[in-house]
């Protein structure tokens, strides 16, 4: 019996800390919520295509100088977004409607197969990426991986109240997706020769299914905070 009250009561603090959420429920939230937008693995063609004709220490230190740079400028905003939205005055629930919207759109294209980064740069211009010596900041840092999406999502994982525990599991979250992120574009090539273009396609199709259905959430909770006439 007092391990159960134990229990319980741990239960109860971690709830009050957490803003009425397990932190576990939330960290494991903000792990699929930043991996379904960056999806290393619908993403992974592009990363080979970039770093074509490097060695292999080369493509690694390239894909480690990508995630590093990635979850920096994702991190910097998980910080600063809550200064952003006072800045310009806008509420978390508006940008909840906002983000949700550009999630949505994101998640849509995926569904569809077509590729959100490929098409934003003129040939020329992805000529000259290419012919650069490191493309590891741009484009693969930014805009693939930190872009407008991932960037809207830690915003909106922080909230507009600056908690340190949100903070430091988002933080946390980033961590992890990078660094699978690395992993995945480290070992590109083995897993491309064991994922042939069907698997990896299933793949980034059901990131693109989960990103659309957090999308959906986060638009209907922006919209109950903005109107909350529609939940009765």
């Amino acid at each position: 019996m007092a391990i159960i009250k134990i229990t319980r009561e741990l239960n109860r603090v971690i709830r009050v800390l957490s803003g009425g959420i397990p932190l576990s429920v939330f960290f494991l939230h903000a792990v699929v919520s930043i991996l379904a937008i960056l999806n290393p693995i619908g993403n992974l063609p592009i990363f080979l295509s970039l770093v074509e004709g490097e060695t292999t220490a080369d493509q690694i230190a390239t894909a480690r100088r990508a995630t590093l740079a990635a979850f920096g400028f994702l991190t910097l905003f998980a910080l600063l977004g809550n200064n952003i939205l006072l800045f310009f005055g806008i509420t978390l629930a508006a940008f909840r409607v906002a983000g949700s919207i550009i999630l949505f759109s994101i998640g849509y294209k995926i569904l569809q197969g077509r590729n959100i980064h490929s098409r934003s740069l003129a040939p020329d211009i992805h000529e000259d990426l290419m012919a650069r010596d490191d493309v590891a900041i741009t484009p693969l840092a930014t805009p693939i991986l930190a872009g407008p999406g991932s960037i809207t999502t830690v915003m909106l994982l922080v909230g507009s109240e600056w908690r340190l525990r949100t903070i430091l599991l988002t933080v946390a979250a980033i961590a992890v997706v990078t660094l699978g992120t690395y992993l995945i574009f480290r070992y590109a090539t083995l897993i491309t020769r064991h994922l042939g273009p069907m698997e990896m396609n299933i793949i980034s199709r059901v990131m693109g299914l989960l990103l659309a259905v957090i999308a959906v959430q986060m638009g209907a909770s922006g919209l109950l905070e903005l109107f909350p006439g529609l939940g009765r």
